[in-house]
């Protein structure tokens, strides 16, 4: 079995503290991207999230941890067997602290820079606004500043990154959280494999801990 999760940053650490927390005993992936459990037939494979969707489609993973926004953005429809309690974050839109754009409206003909260029465009298009989406890879929040974009979309926790450059949500596009995703194939074969309890990990995990709560694998 194989269990795909990010391999590096804030989403990663909570999900290797959710497995650990489930009763798997692997050691740190140095640079490794693939890891065995010791204590189970499991392998973890350390991935980009943004190709987490298509290992488990194709059935190379059977189980992926990803972040609800990932598979928003990669329009890859896949079941969710449970939503994880960590994670949490939001696609917001933001504009500069001084602009005249002030609602959602204010949007149209305005060039907007975003990581998220399917789920921007299908949230303005539900809003009937039409505007200029400028796709970049990295580092959105400084698009406004250098005359690039009048507004931004990313995600956000904490809103910090947003205020020490200048910016201020304007409106929430997406909420989002760490999800359990698996195939359609894992589903209609193998529905229940192992239900194993998940005895916490702390509060430094990022989650609260449930004696009720169960990762079906």
């Amino acid at each position: 079995m194989r269990i795909a999760i990010q391999n590096k940053g804030r989403l990663s650490e909570l999900s290797i503290a959710f497995l650990r927390s489930s009763g798997l005993s692997f050691q740190p992936n140095g640079r490794s991207l693939i890891t065995r459990c010791d204590n189970e037939d499991v392998e973890i494979l350390y991935l980009r999230s943004a190709d987490i969707p298509e290992y488990v489609r194709r059935g190379v993973a059977d189980f992926g941890i990803v972040g609800r926004n990932v598979l928003e953005e990669k329009e890859i429809d896949l079941p969710i067997l449970r939503s994880l309690d960590f994670g949490q974050c939001r696609l917001v839109i933001a504009v500069p602290q001084k602009s005249s754009i002030q609602s959602i409206q204010d949007l149209e003909g305005e060039r907007i820079a975003t990581s998220y260029p399917n789920t921007l465009s299908c949230y303005l298009k539900k809003q009937g606004v039409s505007a200029s989406i400028i796709p970049l890879r990295g580092s959105v929040e400084a698009a406004p500043a250098l005359d690039l974009a009048d507004a931004i979309c990313d995600l956000v926790q904490t809103g910090k990154t947003l205020k020490d450059n200048g910016l201020t949500p304007l409106v929430t596009v997406l909420e989002s959280e760490a999800v359990l995703i698996t195939n359609l194939h894992r589903i209609k074969t193998e529905p229940l494999l192992r239900c194993m309890r998940v005895s916490g990990c702390g509060a430094d995990c990022g989650f609260t801990p449930s004696s009720n709560y169960y990762f079906n694998l």
